[in-house]
């Protein structure tokens, strides 16, 4: 096929010898199947910012940690430049996202390089040797249900255990390989320990997997393993080999509310004393 303008760099660098088909086209970017060597690859073309549809951005982006100081000022603002780098930030963030799950043991596609928005990566592949099929493409049976969901969430233990939640997790970007699952589509990944929100996506992401596995196996549907993880991450007790037991009790303590007002009042009347200090010193300054 005619080389797409953007994967040119790459065929002029030796990176990709021919590119053989485009295999998918989505809201974030294209994905493109590639000859590199004797190798068949992917190489995914990230859409530019004002091209993409994908939504709530800042929200997924909060608690990311920027390494350059300048940087760091520069996307808290508006301009050109700050912009520029907040888009670079995001770009490389699924690039990141995989070395690090990789190194965690999360079954992820495997990088490559990323040059020019392109992310190159290992194709997954059926036994065939054709593209993987999503999960979404495929029937399973009961058993096959509970085993993959039992991967995935081994998985999701693996991932915040390395401090990241995928924060879009379903069916649709999950591929099935001879081995089973294989998570992919990372560019929203969410710092877990720096995120007000992560806490719900975490729950999202494993009420989606629920929600999904359990269409072929039903008691799936009677589990609470994202309460369970977020439980035991909050105390300090996850690690990538923790055994889950699907079950969460709970908390059925009413909140004492008395206590709670008293605490509130408490902060009222100590904020009061600390504005009538400010103000006292203000006039003793006049």
């Amino acid at each position: 096929m005619k080389i797409p303008k953007r994967l040119q760099p790459l065929v002029d660098d030796g990176m990709v010898d021919e590119v053989l088909y485009q295999l998918m086209s989505g809201k974030e970017a294209q994905v493109f199947v590639v000859r590199c060597g004797d190798s068949v690859r992917c190489a995914k073309v990230y859409k530019e910012a004002q091209k993409r549809s994908f939504k709530q951005a800042v929200q997924y982006q909060e608690g990311r940690k920027v390494r350059n100081s300048r940087r760091a000022r520069a996307m808290g603002k508006k301009t050109r430049y700050g912009q520029k780098e907040q888009e670079d930030a995001w770009l490389n963030a699924e690039v990141d996202a995989l070395y690090r799950l990789a190194a965690a043991g999360v079954r992820v596609p495997e990088p490559f390089g990323f040059v020019d928005g392109v992310l190159l990566m290992e194709m997954i592949a059926d036994e065939d040797g054709k593209a993987a099929p999503r999960l979404d493409d495929v029937t399973l049976t009961p058993e096959q249900a509970r085993d993959y969901h039992g991967k995935v969430i081994a998985d999701v233990v693996r991932m915040l255990s390395a401090g990241l939640i995928h924060g879009d997790l379903s069916e649709f970007n999950v591929l099935v390989d001879a081995t089973g699952p294989v998570i992919i589509d990372l560019p929203q990944a969410v710092n877990a320990s720096g995120n007000n929100s992560a806490e719900q996506m975490l729950e999202r992401d494993v009420d989606n997997m629920r929600r999904y596995f359990g269409r072929f196996a039903p008691e799936l549907l009677n589990t609470d393993y994202g309460k369970e993880i977020w439980a035991l991450y909050e105390s300090g007790d996850l690690h990538p080999d923790s055994r889950l037991t699907g079950c969460f009790e709970h908390d059925t303590e009413s909140a004492d509310v008395d206590e709670l007002m008293a605490v509130i009042d408490a902060a009222k009347e100590e904020e009061r004393e600390r504005q009538e200090r400010i103000r006292d010193a203000e006039a003793g300054d006049d």
